[in-house]
């Protein structure tokens, strides 16, 4: 596993499949894991919130997800193979889990998307061992949420809440939670229930996918990439050409 750093924080440059083997040793090894992806939005948030920079690097493994951030690496001399996508490498580790029988834990979203999410991943992979899941809104009462996956003999743990909380929470709790691994996985619960649409392939493949975003929900995500997109273009060109 190649590790680079890339505007100030650490990444792993490895494609797919090897992210999947890498998981699958140490799983069987039973080495806990700790994972996280990074974008383009998180990387813009890392430059000014420590927290979140601190989670993120406290990661075992830090996939690259979005090509925002595949595209810049690049353009920055760094050889990245190809994005590992958050939602694509979820699938790809329930897939082995029910090859492997290890029972997961599902966490986040709304309570009738994490329930809808099980039923739908489970349809998918019927060997799959679904140990228990629970819906982001547990705040007032982290613990108990901690005991119930720690109770639940779960061995991979995914967590669907919108950063920079799920980074927070997995690194707090991380000793707690009883599990091998922990995955944060964003709004993938919401595209599995079929609340949100992904983009088509080719605008996956040519890091359209916040336009995608921008068309569905306007009113509430177009500011929201016209800030970070600009902002991740200052900072790969003040990157880029800082030694010259």
């Amino acid at each position: 596993m190649k590790r680079i750093e890339f505007l100030n924080s650490p990444m792993d440059s490895c494609t797919m499949s090897e992210a999947v083997q890498h998981i699958e040793k140490k799983l069987l090894d039973g080495e806990f894991l700790q994972h996280v992806v990074v974008n383009v939005a998180k990387l813009v948030h890392m430059q000014t919130d420590s927290v979140l920079a601190d989670s993120v690097k406290a990661c075992d493994l830090i996939n690259i997800d979005g090509m925002g951030v595949v595209i810049g690496a690049r353009f920055c001399g760094h050889d990245v193979p190809e994005r590992v996508a958050g939602v694509d490498l979820f699938h790809n580790l329930l897939a082995m889990s029910a090859k492997r029988d290890f029972p997961v834990f599902l966490l986040g979203a709304e309570e009738d998307i994490v329930a809808k999410t099980a039923l739908k991943v489970k349809e998918i992979n019927p060997n799959l061992t679904i140990a228990g899941y629970h819906h982001g809104y547990f705040w007032d009462d982290e613990e108990a949420v901690v005991n119930k996956i720690r109770d639940s003999g779960a061995k991979l743990l995914f967590v669907a809440i919108t950063s920079p909380k799920k980074e927070n929470f997995i690194n707090k709790w991380q000793d707690q939670l009883g599990v091998d691994f922990v995955m944060g996985v964003g709004g993938t619960f919401d595209v599995v229930a079929g609340k949100v649409k992904r983009a088509p392939l080719w605008m996956q493949n040519y890091g359209l996918e916040w336009f995608y975003r921008i068309v569905q929900e306007p009113g509430r995500m177009w500011k929201r990439y016209l800030l970070t997109n600009s902002k991740f273009a200052w900072l790969i060109l003040k990157e880029r050409f800082k030694s010259v």
